[in-house]
């Protein structure tokens, strides 16, 4: 005999006997003694359930399984002295087991064929655009708003992004920009040196280096690592419910999370496209020294020859640009982050994706620009 609580299966020479609280409570330990139950086939079955003292439907429902596993092996079970109120019970689970049974399979839905995909994903990207467009104009407007009132304005914020996406990031934009001027001077001494042209290095590393690479360099560096700050941060902040609460007392997290981040790139983007430049030409020079023989002062009067003040100022107003994209949209992806800790690493996968993807449009457009403006 197997024992739970108050219920009991037990059988005997006159067949089973079912006593106790057949219930959800007491019928745990029942699954495995029916489970292990075997009749002799030919036999009779009879079970009395005159000592049931209630009856539940889990009780019912396992009552009904050893009924039916018993059918299912030539014995069918005989119950004697049940109420009629568990009768009916064990009847409406009886009833229900068999609408299950009858009830057709469900079929996964097909997988979406390829015009499909290709339209849902058009859709996502296109509702994507226009909440970016929308995020851009109370962007705009929080940054008016500021203008008109001075003293709104959040300074600490402000040097604080500064420092974090500036300062902190002259080391990496040196040692990669310096190796990218590097590269630029050893990839062109060859052919130069084989026309006697040596000194047209300075040409090309001035301006190959202010107007395209050193503020390309720097946008994809600060993309990769404060843009996805920017994404990170807002995310965790909007997962853990603390951008609501910064709604509920009357801060706009606009001006609070955003404003800072963007008028902090603003000034950084140039200034590190500016050191950027720097270094770039340095590492030219030292590599066109090298490989061509073109000293330090060769260099630099052809240089000053070669390259005008408009070339650095391209350079510079790309990176303004750049800036104010990436800020944008590391702060919108985090803005977007919904669920758990992998929606915020999904977005700020995203933001770093999106960011350099645009970053790289604007630059080749802007190219298009300057060539018909004749810059």
């Amino acid at each position: 005999m197997s024992t739970a609580a108050s219920a009991s299966l037990a059988s005997g020479p006159q067949g089973l006997v079912l006593a106790g609280a057949w219930t959800a409570l007491g019928v745990g330990a029942l699954a495995e003694r029916i489970a292990n139950l075997h009749w002799p086939q030919g036999s009779p079955a009879k079970a009395d359930a005159s000592q049931l003292t209630s009856l539940d439907t889990a009780g019912a429902w396992l009552l009904q399984a050893l009924l039916l596993r018993l059918a299912a092996e030539g014995t069918p079970l005989q119950l004697q002295g049940l109420r009629p109120e568990f009768a009916q019970r064990l009847a409406a689970v009886a009833q229900r087991q068999t609408e299950l049974a009858a009830a057709p399979a469900t079929t996964p839905a097909p997988a979406p064929g390829r015009l499909e995909a290709l339209g849902r994903s058009t859709v996502a990207r296109f509702s994507e655009a226009l909440a970016m467009l929308a995020f851009v104009g109370e962007a705009a407007c929080a940054l008016a708003d500021w203008v008109r009132h001075p003293q709104r304005v959040r300074w600490r914020p402000i040097l604080f992004n500064i420092r974090s996406s500036g300062v902190d990031a002259l080391p990496i934009v040196a040692l990669m920009t310096f190796l990218v001027g590097v590269v630029i001077a050893y990839q062109s001494a060859e052919q130069l040196r084989r026309y006697g042209a040596n000194l047209f290095i300075a040409d090309i590393v001035g301006i190959a280096m202010l107007r395209e690479f050193a503020p390309l360099i720097v946008a994809i560096i600060i993309a990769g690592r404060s843009g996805s700050a920017y994404a990170a941060q807002i995310g965790t902040m909007a997962v853990t419910e603390e951008i609501d609460a910064m709604r509920t007392i009357a801060i706009a997290p606009l001006e609070l999370l955003m404003l800072p981040k963007l008028i902090a790139l603003l000034v950084v983007l140039p200034l590190l496209t500016v050191f950027a430049d720097v270094l770039g030409v340095a590492g030219g020079m030292v590599m066109a020294q090298s490989q061509l023989g073109v000293d330090f002062a060769s260099f630099s009067a052809r240089f000053v020859k070669a390259v005008g003040v408009s070339t650095a100022l391209v350079g510079i107003a790309k990176a303004a640009v750049f800036g104010v994209i990436i800020a944008v949209v590391g702060c919108f992806q985090g803005f977007r982050t919904r669920g758990g800790a992998d929606s915020v690493g999904r977005q700020t996968t995203r933001s770093v994706v999106q960011a350099i993807f645009l970053v790289i449009v604007v630059d080749a457009l802007f190219s298009v620009i300057f060539n018909a403006l004749k810059l």
